[in-house]
Protein backbone atom coordinates (compact mmCIF):
# COMPACT_ATOMS: atom_id res chain seq x y z
CA UNK A 1 0.00 0.00 0.00
CA UNK A 2 2.61 2.40 0.50
CA UNK A 3 3.68 4.62 3.25
CA UNK A 4 0.89 6.63 3.64
CA UNK A 5 -0.83 7.56 6.81
CA UNK A 6 -3.97 8.72 6.90
CA UNK A 7 -4.57 10.45 10.40
CA UNK A 8 -7.74 9.09 11.51
CA UNK A 9 -9.31 10.13 8.57
CA UNK A 10 -12.84 9.04 8.05
CA UNK A 11 -14.11 7.56 4.74
CA UNK A 12 -17.65 7.26 3.78
CA UNK A 13 -18.40 3.41 2.29
CA UNK A 14 -21.99 3.87 1.23
CA UNK A 15 -24.10 0.79 0.53
CA UNK A 16 -27.59 -0.33 0.06
CA UNK A 17 -29.35 -2.74 2.55
CA UNK A 18 -28.43 -6.15 0.51
CA UNK A 19 -26.47 -7.22 -2.57
CA UNK A 20 -23.30 -5.75 -1.93
CA UNK A 21 -20.21 -7.60 -2.91
CA UNK A 22 -18.30 -8.42 -0.05
CA UNK A 23 -14.78 -8.17 -1.35
CA UNK A 24 -15.67 -4.55 -3.01
CA UNK A 25 -16.42 -3.94 0.67
CA UNK A 26 -14.37 -5.70 3.07
CA UNK A 27 -10.62 -4.94 0.71
CA UNK A 28 -10.93 -1.48 0.69
CA UNK A 29 -12.35 -1.07 4.32
CA UNK A 30 -8.70 -3.11 4.81
CA UNK A 31 -6.66 -0.79 3.17
CA UNK A 32 -8.08 1.98 4.76
CA UNK A 33 -7.83 0.46 8.15
CA UNK A 34 -4.55 -0.70 8.14
CA UNK A 35 -3.31 3.07 6.29
CA UNK A 36 -4.66 4.63 9.88
CA UNK A 37 -8.21 5.88 8.44
CA UNK A 38 -11.79 5.04 10.01
CA UNK A 39 -13.85 3.86 7.15
CA UNK A 40 -17.75 4.43 8.33
CA UNK A 41 -20.46 2.28 6.94
CA UNK A 42 -23.55 4.17 5.57
CA UNK A 43 -26.31 3.00 4.40
CA UNK A 44 -30.55 3.92 3.64
CA UNK A 45 -31.64 1.80 7.13
CA UNK A 46 -30.45 1.30 10.66
CA UNK A 47 -29.31 -2.15 11.45
CA UNK A 48 -26.76 -4.22 9.36
CA UNK A 49 -26.52 -5.31 5.57
CA UNK A 50 -26.43 -8.50 3.87
CA UNK A 51 -23.01 -9.14 1.45
CA UNK A 52 -23.13 -11.32 -0.79
CA UNK A 53 -19.87 -13.79 -2.66
CA UNK A 54 -21.47 -12.85 -6.24
CA UNK A 55 -24.61 -14.75 -6.01
CA UNK A 56 -24.35 -16.30 -2.82
CA UNK A 57 -25.10 -14.92 1.05
CA UNK A 58 -21.93 -13.66 2.27
CA UNK A 59 -21.26 -11.79 5.48
CA UNK A 60 -23.58 -9.27 7.32
CA UNK A 61 -21.88 -5.82 8.53
CA UNK A 62 -23.19 -3.21 11.31
CA UNK A 63 -24.48 -0.27 9.80
CA UNK A 64 -22.85 2.76 11.33
CA UNK A 65 -24.79 5.69 9.68
CA UNK A 66 -27.84 6.33 8.55
CA UNK A 67 -26.88 7.80 5.24
CA UNK A 68 -30.12 10.89 6.01
CA UNK A 69 -27.93 11.44 8.94
CA UNK A 70 -24.64 11.84 7.28
CA UNK A 71 -22.98 14.66 6.57
CA UNK A 72 -20.55 14.71 3.29
CA UNK A 73 -18.32 17.29 4.73
CA UNK A 74 -17.13 14.48 7.85
CA UNK A 75 -15.40 12.51 5.44
CA UNK A 76 -12.43 12.60 3.40
CA UNK A 77 -13.67 10.17 0.42
CA UNK A 78 -16.31 8.06 -0.45
CA UNK A 79 -16.07 4.61 -1.82
CA UNK A 80 -19.19 3.03 -3.49
CA UNK A 81 -18.72 -1.17 -3.29
CA UNK A 82 -20.23 -2.87 -5.97
CA UNK A 83 -22.38 -5.87 -6.50
CA UNK A 84 -25.67 -5.81 -8.79
CA UNK A 85 -28.36 -5.60 -6.21
CA UNK A 86 -26.76 -2.86 -4.13
CA UNK A 87 -26.23 0.09 -6.33
CA UNK A 88 -29.73 -0.86 -8.28
CA UNK A 89 -31.20 -0.36 -4.76
CA UNK A 90 -29.07 2.75 -3.64
CA UNK A 91 -30.22 4.05 -7.09
CA UNK A 92 -33.66 4.46 -5.89
CA UNK A 93 -32.87 5.63 -2.68
CA UNK A 94 -33.42 9.32 -2.81
CA UNK A 95 -30.84 10.45 0.77
CA UNK A 96 -27.99 8.31 -0.77
CA UNK A 97 -28.16 10.17 -4.15
CA UNK A 98 -28.67 13.37 -2.55
CA UNK A 99 -25.49 12.12 -0.17
CA UNK A 100 -23.82 11.16 -3.73
CA UNK A 101 -24.25 14.65 -5.52
CA UNK A 102 -23.57 16.68 -2.15
CA UNK A 103 -19.85 14.87 -2.06
CA UNK A 104 -19.10 14.64 -5.85
CA UNK A 105 -19.65 18.45 -5.92
CA UNK A 106 -16.81 18.80 -2.99
CA UNK A 107 -13.05 18.34 -3.99
CA UNK A 108 -12.68 15.22 -2.41
CA UNK A 109 -12.76 11.67 -3.86
CA UNK A 110 -15.39 9.45 -5.12
CA UNK A 111 -14.30 5.69 -5.66
CA UNK A 112 -16.53 3.21 -7.50
CA UNK A 113 -16.10 -0.11 -8.48
CA UNK A 114 -17.69 -3.12 -10.64
CA UNK A 115 -21.82 -1.78 -10.82
CA UNK A 116 -21.37 1.16 -8.25
CA UNK A 117 -21.32 3.61 -11.30
CA UNK A 118 -25.17 3.00 -11.36
CA UNK A 119 -25.33 4.92 -8.32
CA UNK A 120 -22.93 8.08 -9.97
CA UNK A 121 -25.37 7.63 -13.19
CA UNK A 122 -28.61 8.35 -11.09
CA UNK A 123 -26.87 11.25 -9.14
CA UNK A 124 -25.51 12.58 -13.01
CA UNK A 125 -22.40 13.22 -11.37
CA UNK A 126 -20.70 11.09 -14.69
CA UNK A 127 -20.82 13.42 -17.60
CA UNK A 128 -18.29 14.46 -19.02
CA UNK A 129 -16.20 12.05 -16.52
CA UNK A 130 -13.64 9.27 -18.08
CA UNK A 131 -14.63 6.06 -15.92
CA UNK A 132 -14.94 2.39 -16.29
CA UNK A 133 -17.24 -0.11 -14.59
CA UNK A 134 -18.52 -3.48 -14.70
CA UNK A 135 -18.67 -3.92 -18.97
CA UNK A 136 -22.21 -4.39 -18.95
CA UNK A 137 -22.52 -0.73 -17.62
CA UNK A 138 -20.65 1.00 -20.68
CA UNK A 139 -23.70 1.91 -22.36
CA UNK A 140 -25.38 3.07 -19.82
CA UNK A 141 -22.46 5.15 -18.82
CA UNK A 142 -21.88 6.55 -21.89
CA UNK A 143 -25.70 7.67 -22.50
CA UNK A 144 -25.24 9.49 -19.15
CA UNK A 145 -22.60 11.19 -20.95
CA UNK A 146 -19.37 10.00 -19.69
CA UNK A 147 -16.14 8.50 -21.72
CA UNK A 148 -16.23 4.59 -20.91
CA UNK A 149 -12.78 3.15 -21.12
CA UNK A 150 -12.22 -0.87 -20.46
CA UNK A 151 -8.64 -0.50 -17.93
CA UNK A 152 -8.41 -1.73 -14.60
CA UNK A 153 -8.08 1.66 -12.74
CA UNK A 154 -9.29 4.93 -13.99
CA UNK A 155 -8.48 8.36 -12.23
CA UNK A 156 -10.80 11.06 -13.47
CA UNK A 157 -9.49 14.87 -12.52
CA UNK A 158 -11.88 16.56 -14.67
CA UNK A 159 -14.46 17.79 -12.24
CA UNK A 160 -14.86 18.80 -8.57
CA UNK A 161 -12.87 16.21 -7.07
CA UNK A 162 -11.44 13.33 -8.52
CA UNK A 163 -13.30 10.32 -9.67
CA UNK A 164 -12.03 6.49 -9.89
CA UNK A 165 -12.99 4.09 -10.87
CA UNK A 166 -12.56 -0.03 -11.31
CA UNK A 167 -14.24 -2.92 -13.44
CA UNK A 168 -14.25 -6.09 -10.96
CA UNK A 169 -12.67 -7.44 -7.80
CA UNK A 170 -9.88 -8.35 -9.90
CA UNK A 171 -8.95 -4.48 -9.95
CA UNK A 172 -9.11 -4.22 -6.22
CA UNK A 173 -4.98 -4.38 -5.59
CA UNK A 174 -4.94 -0.81 -8.04
CA UNK A 175 -8.40 0.18 -6.57
CA UNK A 176 -7.33 -0.03 -3.00
CA UNK A 177 -3.97 1.66 -3.63
CA UNK A 178 -5.70 4.65 -5.40
CA UNK A 179 -7.45 5.23 -2.58
CA UNK A 180 -5.28 5.37 0.45
CA UNK A 181 -3.05 7.87 -2.32
CA UNK A 182 -6.07 10.43 -2.84
CA UNK A 183 -7.02 10.26 0.78
CA UNK A 184 -3.89 11.06 1.90
CA UNK A 185 -3.88 14.08 0.08
CA UNK A 186 -7.15 15.39 1.10
CA UNK A 187 -7.48 17.87 3.94
CA UNK A 188 -9.93 17.36 6.28
CA UNK A 189 -9.33 17.61 9.78
CA UNK A 190 -8.69 13.76 11.52
CA UNK A 191 -11.78 12.80 13.02
CA UNK A 192 -14.09 15.38 11.28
Amino acid sequence: MGAEELDGKKVAFLVAGEGIEQVELTEPWKAVQEAGGRPVLLSPQPGSVQAFDHLDKADTFPVDVVVSDASPSEYAALVLPGGVANPDALRTDRSAVTFVQQFAASTRPVFAICHAPWTLIEADVVRGRRTTSWPSLATDLRNAGAEWVDEELVVCEGGPGPLVTSRKPDDLPAFCSALVQHVARVDVPAGA
